[in-house]
């Protein structure tokens, strides 16, 4: 019989998958939409309209399932994890309230006016209901950012009769890594957006070059991966550097490194072993990863040998996770400085290959946001409040057929959701 808690954890992981890449969408399609009807107003270039118009119906769907499956997620805290929130419900119960009573009243409250009222409230009104819903997503992320942070870093509280109670909000809300994990997540919302524009205006472009909304899209996406994709490595290493203060045993599984030991090596690829504690057939360059993380070719890097193996997230996730975000995040560097070079020759329009390669750039996006949102969480583990609460104790008394009947219960209703839009 499965564990109940690993498929409590299973479900949770799949709910929260599937949920993540919507809002992301949405926070970064909100100021896209934004900026073309700002320029629209500023230009009087009705492209811009046309391309506002024609992301408008995306960003209403993409707001709708972010609802929907967010609704889904949250009922498992109730359910699967009831320990849990009776514990950190003081703190986290009104954060989640906060962004509910805030940011998502702002977003469905305009939404409307966004959706439908261009032709009612004027072009200026219009324009303030579509940066009062682009605030409101950035506002949401906000206070998910700050309670999920606030579990990586716990701050400002007591615990009183074993729950978790504030002692100073602004502590629990700022917590230590909240500034890097809100920033390196609105900076992956908008990456994240930019390549799905980038794709769709490709898309366009190699059927028709002369197409002046795709030549926009295209050329905007474009602009956003030249600038914001090497802003967010610099953040990500900002990030990297607080978590190795705060969980350095995350950022050992992150790195591979079994042993501490000074002159660390930056290990690109290899083969992590928990049971032997060892990265088998690894693939480094020597001491780089004591530069990167102590800025010292021959400083000491602290291992998971110094936590007990108890303490241990599971390594390969984590280690493989790390790759594909960091890998596929430098794909987009290389992308947009290939882009700024066509730019500059006057060729990105003309430039079929780098059109499909644009295309093919398009679902990585996510695909990256994913990978990090694994490293962040399973990195975590064994812990659902870091240091403090393990995740088995967090977990409800429910038996193994009662969670994986839900959970084959998801996967089947969210498959049926997930099925036409891939055949469409």
């Amino acid at each position: 019989m499965p564990d109940p808690l690993i498929l409590a954890r299973i479900q949770f992981a799949f709910t929260v998958s599937f949920h993540i890449v919507f809002p992301a969408f949405t926070i970064g399609l909100a100021s896209y939409l934004a900026v073309l009807e700002g320029l629209w107003l500023a230009t009087k270039r009705d492209v811009f309209l046309q391309v506002y118009r024609y992301w408008l119906i995306v960003f209403a769907l993409a707001f709708a399932m972010g609802v929907v499956s967010g609704l889904v997620m949250s009922y498992q805290f109730g359910t699967n994890w009831g320990p849990f929130s009776e514990k950190t419900g003081p703190i986290l119960g009104p954060l989640l309230a906060y962004e509910v009573l805030s940011a998502f009243f702002l977003e469905a409250g305009f939404l409307g006016v966004m959706l439908f009222g261009l032709d009612r409230v004027g072009p200026k009104l219009h324009f303030a209901a579509t940066l009062l819903v682009a605030f409101g997503t950035l506002l949401s992320a906000f206070w998910i950012l700050s309670a999920n942070s606030w579990m990586h870093t716990p701050a400002g509280f007591r615990i009183d009769e074993g729950r978790y109670v504030p002692d100073n909000w602004l502590e629990v809300i700022f917590n230590p890594s909240f500034p890097y994990r809100f920033g390196h997540m609105v900076l992956a919302a908008y990456l994240t957006t930019a390549f799905a524009v980038g794709a769709t205006g490709a898309w366009h472009l190699l059927g028709n070059k002369a197409g002046m909304p795709a030549r926009v899209m295209f050329a905007m996406a474009v602009s956003m991966a030249v600038v914001v994709a090497p802003v967010q490595l610099i953040v990500g290493d900002l990030h990297g550097l607080n978590t190795l203060t705060h969980q350095p045993a995350k950022v050992a599984a992150m790195e591979g490194h079994f042993e501490t030991h000074a002159g660390a090596p930056l290990i690109l690829f290899g083969i992590p072993d928990m049971e032997e504690a060892e990265t088998k057939y690894k693939i480094g360059i020597p001491k780089l990863a004591s530069l990167i993380l102590k800025h010292d070719f021959d400083a000491e890097v602290t291992g998971l040998d110094a936590f007990p193996r108890e303490a241990w997230p599971n390594v390969p996730i984590v280690f493989w996770a790390f790759r594909i975000m960091v890998g596929l995040g430098m794909l987009m560097i290389l992308f947009g400085i290939v882009g700024a070079v066509l730019t500059w020759r006057r060729r990105l329009f003309d430039a079929a290959w780098f059109h499909r390669w644009a295309v093919a750039m398009g679902p990585l996006g996510f695909v990256a946001l994913l990978a990090g949102w694994f490293v962040t969480e399973v990195g975590r583990q064994p812990f659902a409040v870091y240091g403090l609460m393990l995740t088995a104790e967090g977990a409800s008394p429910i038996g193994a057929p009662g969670v994986g009947g839900s959970l084959l219960g998801f996967i089947g209703v969210y498959s049926s959701f997930s099925a036409p839009a891939l055949t469409t």
